[in-house]
């Protein structure tokens, strides 16, 4: 609720103090926050009530929605007896107005709202790593294949380029490795495993296009107020590998992209982080300063940060630190340690002489907090014991229709409604590939049509050979059969003669036939020498 310029969203619980209002200073909300609490104690309304105050102020405010009841922000609250007790405590009958606010509803699974989606080229190497759970070597070995595919100007929009990019550097890794280094193949398989691990929670459907213009959660309604950007994490949240993955590259980008613009009077816009023990949970030393960094500077470029989790002690110090604005709603204490816990939140303000935070902290009920705020030259206020003002809007969730209805009405479903697969790293190293078996395939016919011409020449080559000998074996019949005839003639002849001139005409017939068999074998083996 917005009170002469700033945001009224609490009333001091005190009974000597009850009329005390508790604001938000707008020029002071660049110096972060945090809303803590454990489960039930009002930390969803809390976040509520201070959205619907920057949409009042035409700020527009991001946050993800974990249990499925912040889309309710859409559709005016309903008038009931609790509500009048509310009004009444906090005297804001005159200022309350039931009435709904502009809201964009996103699904990273595209199912409960506009799909938001990110490239793996826009992610990059370093946060990608992180995703992906990779040790010191791995993650120079990402390094190198992205700096591999931007080298080659191939483009990686989602999973499967970055998965096929990995297999053709490991695959031509002798041809890498003398200017980007050695290539284990071990350590990409071990990648390319961890991607597949990261699809199963649903990569597949955040990778991709059209990715996420971030200054699309820049806008207003058509009323001037600014636009309440919801991110449907019901599914995500149970896939927090993805779900830090998307809240680290929306402060990676928010840092990249936005201009330097000093402290201004009111935020040009205001990011709440539910469960951001995601952010922090086993992040590696880099990352968690790239974090705090991003934190401490990008108030300069007028952004808030407010991180929401159960527990102070879900946030690095170093981070906690920057946090200038705290809402601590109840905390337990059953255990030594969660007692240590309670009194370091408690540790975190400045003390107030009224009453012992620490015990305060311990018994607060649903709705109320212990709060402290930055004035006006940035000192944070003592703290003070709570209550938090009720929304304007609807308390609980939306129906399916109606939440269908907003989705399929916003002019940005139209621009990433439909996913495209662009012709990316995948679709050219498939190409590339279908042109290396092309080839080997060309190359194995040719080689198998001239084995066969080989085959064929050497088979006619020997049909050749066995037609000449048999041809030779034909000529040589003959020629030994005309010697032999010759022979048989010749030797007749002789036979006849000698027989003759021995014994008389008697002798001529035996002589000649002796002479003629003399004859032919004679003959006949002289012709077959020659």
């Amino acid at each position: 609720m917005i009170d002469n310029g700033k945001i009224y969203f609490a009333k001091k619980g005190l009974e000597e103090r009850p009329e005390e209002k508790i604001y938000l200073n707008p020029s002071m909300a660049n110096r972060h926050g945090f809303i803590g609490g454990a489960t039930g104690t009002g930390k969803s309304v809390t976040l509520k009530v201070l959205a619907e105050s920057f949409s009042q102020l035409g700020v527009p405010t991001f946050f993800s929605d974990v249990k499925g009841d912040m889309a309710g922000i859409a559709v005016p609250g309903e008038d009931n007896e609790g509500m009048q007790k509310r009004l009444d405590r906090f005297d804001i009958r005159d200022q309350f107005e039931y009435r709904g606010f502009p809201v964009t509803i996103y699904d990273i699974y595209g199912e409960k709202g506009i799909p938001l989606r990110t490239t793996v080229t826009e992610m990059g190497p370093q946060l990608m790593s992180q995703i992906l759970d990779l040790n010191d070597t791995q993650t120079d070995l990402l390094t190198v294949t992205y700096k591999i595919a931007d080298d080659q100007q191939m483009i990686l929009i989602d999973t499967k380029d970055l998965k096929s990019m990995l297999t053709y550097v490991s695959e031509n890794a002798d041809q890498f490795e003398t200017e980007y280094g050695h290539i284990t193949k071990t350590s990409m398989a071990t990648i390319i495993r961890s991607i597949v691990a990261l699809e199963a929670e649903g990569a597949d459907k955040f990778f991709g296009e059209p990715a996420i213009n971030i200054t699309d959660f820049f806008t207003l309604g058509p009323d001037g107020r600014g636009m309440v950007n919801i991110l449907d994490a019901e599914t995500l949240i149970s896939k927090p590998k993805l779900y830090s993955a998307f809240m680290l590259y929306l402060l990676s980008e928010l840092f990249e992209i936005l201009p330097e613009v000093g402290d201004l009077e009111k935020p040009k816009m205001v990011f709440f982080f539910d469960e951001a023990h995601c952010l922090f949970n086993n992040a590696s030393k880099p990352l968690l300063e790239k974090i705090e960094q991003v934190v401490k500077l990008i108030r300069s470029k007028g952004i808030g940060l407010f991180f929401i989790t159960q527990s102070p002690g879900d946030i690095p110090s170093a981070v906690m630190a920057q946090l200038g604005n705290k809402i601590e709603h109840g905390l337990h204490a059953y255990t030594p340690a969660e007692q240590k816990v309670v009194k370091a939140a408690a540790d975190s303000f400045r003390e107030n002489p009224d009453f012992k935070t620490e015990d305060v902290l311990q018994n607060l009920g649903t709705g109320e907090a212990v709060v402290s705020t930055l004035d006006e030259n940035g000192a944070p206020s003592m703290a003070e014991y709570a209550y938090i003002l009720p929304p304007e809007s609807c308390m609980g969730a939306i129906s399916d229709e109606t939440r269908d209805r907003m989705v399929k009405e916003s002019l940005l479903y139209t621009k990433y409604g439909t996913m495209v697969d662009a012709d990316s790293a995948y679709e050219i190293l498939a190409r590339m590939k279908a042109q290396v078996t092309e080839a080997q395939e060309q190359e194995a016919a040719q080689a198998a049509q001239q084995a066969q011409a080989e085959k064929e020449a050497k088979a006619a080559e020997k049909e050749a050979a066995k037609a000449e000998k048999k041809k030779q074996t034909e000529a040589d019949r003959i020629k030994t059969n005309v010697a032999k005839t010759t022979g048989s003639s010749v030797g007749r002849e002789v036979g006849k003669v000698v027989g003759e001139a021995v014994f008389g005409r008697k002798g001529r017939t035996i002589f000649g036939n002796i002479g003629s068999t003399i004859g032919r074998n004679i003959m006949g083996t002289l012709a077959k020498r020659k």
